[in-house]
């Protein structure tokens, strides 16, 4: 199946897709044995990678960069798609478990704080009947020892699952996929970050409709202050700072010849 343009939003290659599109591509990877990752894309990934070559360029190197924030959705559109829209991940995780339960596909959960990957195993085999998941892994809040990446290897090995869900903060879960999806024995990986947290039932989402319009930050800020305050008051100027000077053609933001969609 021929991959998706790419919107170039300030060099970060989002995919042209929707949720239904986005399965398309995720049969097509798993029926064919196809490794990638897949990253979940908003304001913070894209404001982090202006300052990191090596992070825009794991966003750009993935098997799908899914529109995560609705200005991806709105910077797609002014480039002229048709099909954009959002590909949230929390979302985007439940239908590729519901889907994967016809195909018989085994689910990995790599990530959270202690007990989450667990928990969220239990919540999530109860609310979808017939979800199979072989196994769940907790890491620490540093970078994996040799003897732990051993262990992490040979469990997934045993294990052999279809999807690996990463559950881990914006960059930190972009940095460990591209690090490990050819260390792993697993088809697709899936950076959701906070999906955890919130099908666990640990963090509570927003409203649908402050989705709908951009707003999810503001009731994300609300809940969290402490954590996030620095992300969204630093990210979400500079990004509309930064959007206005690629939109007017001040600034060149370049990407892939011949695989983004220029303005």
């Amino acid at each position: 199946m021929e991959s998706p343009h790419r919107i170039n939003v300030l060099g970060v290659g989002i995919s042209e897709i929707n949720y239904a599109a986005a399965l398309d591509q995720i049969r097509a990877a798993i029926a064919e044995r196809r490794r990638g990752y897949i990253t979940v894309t908003g304001v913070h990934g894209v404001s982090e990678s202006q300052e990191d070559d090596e992070l825009r360029d794991i966003h750009n190197g993935s098997f799908l960069s899914t529109p995560d924030g609705m200005p991806m959705v709105w910077m797609g559109q002014l480039a002229g798609s048709s099909v954009i829209s959002r590909v949230y991940g929390p979302d985007l995780m439940l239908l590729v478990l519901k889907e994967g339960v016809a195909h018989g596909w085994r689910h990995f959960f790599y990530g959270g704080g202690d007990g989450v990957a667990e928990e969220l195993r239990q919540k999530l085999e109860a609310r979808i009947p017939g979800l199979t998941v072989v196994g769940t892994y907790t890491p620490p809040f540093r970078p994996l020892q040799p003897q732990e990446e051993e262990a992490l290897a040979q469990q997934v090995a045993a294990a052999r699952p279809d999807c690996f869900w990463v559950g881990l903060s914006t960059p930190k879960q972009e940095r460990f996929m591209a690090a490990y999806v050819s260390k792993l024995d697993t088809t697709l990986m899936f950076g959701v970050g906070a999906a955890f947290d919130f099908h666990a039932g640990r963090v509570p989402q927003a409203p649908p409709r402050l989705q709908q319009v951009g707003l999810e930050w503001a009731y994300r800020l609300f809940k969290e202050p402490k954590r996030l305050w620095k992300r969204y008051l630093k990210n979400n100027p500079l990004f509309l700072g930064r959007t206005f000077l690629q939109l007017t053609g001040l600034r060149k933001y370049p990407g892939v010849p011949g695989h983004f969609r220029e303005w």
